[in-house]
């Protein structure tokens, strides 16, 4: 199971995160700020979860020297409404994200879970749908023992979208990230990639991509 490290200066909210993780199967470690979370990171752990306001060293100084030293190690800060507001904005990108207090533990739970597997996606290059595989490395989608080879934009756009099941993606953000920005690009060539796709894996019994009318995709699982 995954190791959690929580950053919290609040000894009854400590409390609380390590009882909620160990009940949900996690080995967690607890420090009260963000040196002491540089200090343990050798004891090779999974995630980061830390308060935002904290002494010593603040969780978003923490990430920043986390990013620094090449550590890409996912971190979810909690902080309060005014904390968030002076937060910049590339602090939120990549493999930080928040959550607003007061926390819901149900909520924090699955987005911890959510954290780890996108970790996972990014390290092993390939994702897992069912009993379908997307391979990275080799453009491939492998279902029902058959595979095919997608043009690398194609492949692009399926294994983002998959990668954050039942998230919409609008258009325009799947232009920025896919293709190049100063390209001639417009939403009818990302309606046009999405609309292959649909087609090639219209009978995959794995998962379906779905069109948010007006507002971009998304893949979800068959039920």
């Amino acid at each position: 199971m995954s190791k959690i490290l929580i950053a919290e200066d609040d000894l009854e909210l400590r409390r609380l995160f390590i009882r909620v993780l160990q009940k949900n199967g996690y080995t967690v470690k607890a420090v009260t700020n963000g040196c002491e979370v540089l200090e343990s990171l050798k004891e090779g752990f999974d995630l980061v979860l830390s308060d935002a306001i904290m002494p010593v060293m603040n969780g978003f100084e923490m990430v920043k020297h986390l990013r620094e030293m090449g550590s890409a190690i996912p971190v979810l800060i909690l902080t309060a409404k005014d904390a968030f507001d002076d937060m910049s904005e590339g602090l939120l990108s990549g493999t930080v994200e928040y959550m607003m207090k007061p926390i819901n533990m149900k909520e924090m739970i699955l987005q911890i879970g959510a954290l780890l597997s996108r970790a996972k996606i990014i390290i092993e290059h390939r994702q897992i749908l069912g009993n379908t595989i997307l391979e990275a490395d080799s453009l491939t989608v492998t279902e029902e023992g058959r595979s095919v080879t997608l043009p690398q934009k194609d492949f692009q756009l399926l294994y983002k979208m998959a990668s954050n099941p039942g998230r919409i993606f609008t258009c325009q953000q799947l232009m920025d990230d896919i293709w190049d920005r100063d390209g001639e690009w417009d939403s009818k060539t990302v309606d046009s990639h999405v609309g292959m796709l649909c087609e090639q894996f219209r009978e995959n019994k794995d998962f379906k991509i779905v069109s948010m009318r007006g507002i971009g995709y998304k893949v979800a699982p068959c039920v």
